[in-house]
């Protein structure tokens, strides 16, 4: 059943805790942080772009590559024809292509820094393989083939990516997420899955290998982080196409001014002519392009989030559609005690006494926020328990749980369960309790109810806590035109109170994998782009039909295969910060983009009126910066254009600054920022560049 939230429940935000959402804080996992201009990073940088020189790498770059190949048309002219101006051209042409190279490289670079914490946190080890009667035998690990069956205790390392078969232990898997905590790994279920290069900590396993050699899921992370699996994104061989069909148009164009200038009795060099033709075509977008979505994908690594695609970051930032599952991302994940709500006339303190009597053995996360909340509302602390006690431990047969103690038998548990129990102790049930409980239900959370013998105290009221501000996520969100749904196997009525109470768009109650398919199908219809997070087998097909499907690293093995990424916290909350970074991905090579263009208008007034004011003295009003020579223009142009691509490199590595707005607000300030300011800075850069050529007494 799927229905509208409609306003905001603001009963119980006193319940919320401080847990800021999408914390964006990073541990020591696989995402550590490195400066923008590391020296272990820009040394090999460095040395990277001057080995991307060759031909066969700059190719991949139509744009670059016509401006290699006007460098070494520069180089040949200056050889026979040495003047200041001629090697002038040809240094600033080759630094062109050196900084494309570098911006590029050190994108490059921070994903290999990545790749290499990650190889050396592998441990060569040998395995206890069982063999045939159940005999063990130690081979290396790098033997391993899947479908093999190995023995893993305490203090093993597990050698390949399994599941596992047999048992239950505590893994450390600090190597693989840099979270400390440990986690419980058994066998069936959803929790059976464990990575290679990770520790047991306690108890002993049987884990089959689901890796071939060289495919573990310690390979991909390593050959993703490093770029090796990286393919150019729909968008971005758009981009590429369009920035090469400009290149071609303003090739002829270039080629047919020397032969017209010599029809009107005027001159042209060649070397002018190349400087002519990189002003005009769009380097700096062209030369930033590849490192802005290398450095996305870098972004998400950095908030330990591995995309198998660029494709996967890029769609991203174009999600219409977000369906958020309840617990653990909406919610904390567990129910706690929120209130006590005596009937019959009992007083609310003895309630929460009988209440933290019945709870002190339950070490459920339910059980507990019982016992703290009766210590914070009556102070109610140290108990006496010396004389005669018994606890009666919950069971699905009975569903309650409680305490024998001096006579006394308490309980707590299921409303019918209790009900029925208090009448078989020959005792009668509060008229107000079917309402109380009626009510509890109907705003969304879990009614349990205490019984001291024949008498019934209240009811323990256990809330779904909804994070601390995950509602104003949601309203950032909303401005950005993304809906959110919630997810949950909650009745439609525990669901439509949360759902209200968070701030949800929307909610689909009792959801089935078959009810998530179809939900995503139909968005998927409607022309809008679905992201989702999972981690159970059951997730995998809707994480597979999504387009940007997020599987937990905690999860199974086939909710990893399915989803495009893995988030090795196993935060679900996390997907909104993907979207951010989506989102930042595309604002970023938009305004970078808008910015080259803009810039070449100023070029454009700078050399064309050089080239042509002698052959055509009306060209001289063109000349609004009043440059010093033709030279000093053609110069002062070519070295700014070379300069603006290092000045943009920390932009396209970082991201422009992602602001939740609108697509009309994006749109209008990258239009004012980078359209108007890519007009005034190349003015204001050639002018102090020729004033400084001149003053220099080069020209």
């Amino acid at each position: 059943m799927r229905g509208p939230a409609e306003g905001r429940n603001p009963e119980g935000s006193d319940l919320l805790v401080d847990t800021p959402p999408g914390d964006h804080s990073t541990r020591s996992g696989v995402a550590t942080q490195r400066g923008l201009f590391d020296p272990e990073i820009v040394g090999p940088a460095l040395s990277g772009a001057v080995r991307k020189l060759d031909p066969r790498v700059q190719v991949r770059n139509p744009v670059m590559f016509v401006v290699l190949i006007g460098t070494v048309v520069t180089l040949v002219e200056a050889i026979p024809h040495p003047s200041i101006f001629t090697w002038g051209v040809f240094i600033w042409l080759l630094l062109t292509v050196l900084f494309a190279n570098f911006a590029e490289a050190m994108a490059e670079g921070r994903g290999k820094a990545q790749a290499d914490s990650l190889r050396r946190m592998r441990t060569e080890t040998d395995a206890r393989r069982l063999g045939a009667g159940g005999a063990e035998e130690m081979v290396p690990a790098a033997e391993l083939a899947k479908g093999d069956c190995v023995v893993c205790e305490a203090g093993d390392v597990i050698p390949s990516d399994g599941e596992i078969i047999e048992g239950v232990a505590s893994v450390d898997e600090s190597a693989i997420t840099g979270e400390s905590a440990p986690v419980i790994r058994e066998s069936g279920g959803d929790r059976s899955a464990v990575t290679g290069g990770t520790t047991v900590l306690s108890d002993r396993i049987v884990v089959r290998i689901t890796a071939e050699q060289g495919h573990t899921f310690l390979d991909r992370m390593i050959g993703l982080v490093e770029g090796a699996s990286r393919q150019k994104t729909p968008n971005e061989i758009a981009l590429t196409i369009l920035l090469a069909a400009l290149t071609i148009i303003f090739l002829p164009v270039v080629v047919v001014l020397e032969p017209f200038a010599h029809y009107a009795n005027g001159s042209v060099q060649v070397v002018s002519l190349i400087a002519l033709l990189v002003a005009l075509i769009p380097t700096t977008i062209g030369a930033l392009l590849s490192a802005i979505g290398i450095a996305g994908m870098d972004r998400l690594v950095q908030r330990n989030v591995l995309a198998m695609s660029g494709r996967a970051v890029e769609a991203a930032g174009d999600v219409s559609t977000l369906l958020l599952d309840k617990t653990g991302t909406i919610t904390l994940g567990n129910r706690m005690a929120a209130a006590f709500l005596p009937v019959g006339g009992a007083s609310e303190e003895s309630l929460a006494d009988a209440a933290q009597l019945a709870s002190l053995a339950d070490e459920t996360p339910e059980g507990r926020s019982v016992v703290v909340l009766a210590k914070e509302r009556f102070d109610i602390r140290a108990r006496d328990l010396s004389g005669d006690y018994d606890f009666v431990p919950f069971s699905a047969q009975t569903r309650m749980s409680g305490l024998d103690i001096d006579g006394r038998r308490i309980r707590k548990g299921a409303a019918e369960a209790v009900r029925r129990w208090v009448r078989e102790q020959g005792g009668t049930v509060p008229a107000n309790l079917a309402e109380v409980v009626e009510r509890t239900a109907k705003a969304g959370s879990t009614p349990l109810v205490v019984a001291d013998g024949p008498n019934v105290l209240g009811v323990i009221e256990l809330k779904d806590v909804v994070k601390s501000g995950i509602a104003e996520r949601f309203q950032q969100l909303r401005a950005i035109g993304i809906r959110t749904v919630m997810i949950t196997g909650d009745n439609p009525l525990t669901a439509a109170a949360i759902a209200s109470e968070a701030g949800v768009d929307d909610y689909l109650a009792e959801a089935t994998p078959e009810a998530k398919m179809a939900l995503i199908k139909e968005e998927q219809e409607g022309g809008k782009l679905v992201a989702m997070t999972g981690d159970g087998t059951n997730d995998a097909p809707a994480l597979a039909q999504a387009d940007v499907g997020v599987a937990m690293n905690t999860g199974t093995m086939a909710a990893k295969e399915a989803g495009n990424m893995v988030d090795l916290d196993s935060n679900p909350t996390k997907l909104i910060d993907i979207v951010e970074i989506g989102k930042q991905l595309l604002i970023t090579r938009g305004a970078l983009t808008t910015f080259s263009i803009a810039n070449d208008v100023a070029k454009y007034f700078a050399i064309i009126p050089a080239l042509f004011a002698a052959t055509y003295p009306q060209l001289g009003t063109l000349n609004i910066m009043r440059l010093h020579s033709p030279h000093s223009a053609i110069l002062s142009a070519v070295i700014f254009n070379a300069l603006v691509i290092v000045a943009l490199i920390p932009l396209a590595l970082r991201g422009v600054r992602y602001r939740p707005s609108g697509a009309a607000a994006i749109l209008r300030r990258n239009v004012l920022i980078y359209g108007v300011g890519g007009i005034i800075v190349p003015f204001i850069g050639i002018k102090a560049i020729d004033l400084i050529l001149t003053a220099t007494g080069l020209y």
